[in-house]
């Protein structure tokens, strides 16, 4: 599990490899990862759009944005809590994600929050002990 804090916004992300959808030899290995977006903060936010940079093991990133999460911009009063699951797929074995959201305050102040830097390791990832 990973997690981050980002002016009272809390989140914590779980990565986990999924066999059943990787086709090793064919190049093809993909994760679910499980998102729990808190609000500990005294504001009612909105989580508007997100940016992710995936980098494979070889070094290759991607940059992906867009509205929201799984097709929703969640409105997140003090307390409350957003939870959503959506998937990677990568061409080698393992990498890495991080992001952040573009969120918006109700008093209509833009700010980012951190999606802390999480692995995706699958069971064919080459381990090395130096």
């Amino acid at each position: 599990m990973y997690r981050s804090i980002t002016r009272h916004i809390q989140v914590t992300v779980q990565p986990q490899f999924l066999p059943e959808e990787s086709r090793p030899d064919e190049g093809r290995y993909f994760w679910a990862y499980t998102i729990e977006i808190v609000n500990r903060g005294p504001q009612t936010v909105q989580l508007r759009s997100r940016k992710w940079e995936i980098t494979d093991e070889r070094g290759r990133r991607e940059e992906v944005r867009g509205a929201g999460v799984v097709g929703e911009q969640p409105v997140l009063d003090p307390g409350e809590r957003f939870e959503y699951t959506s998937g990677c797929p990568l061409s080698t074995p393992s990498g890495v994600m991080v992001g952040t959201y573009q969120m918006v305050s109700d008093s209509g102040e833009a700010f980012d929050v951190d999606i802390p830097a999480f692995s995706l390791d699958s069971p064919h990832v080459r381990r090395v002990v130096n």
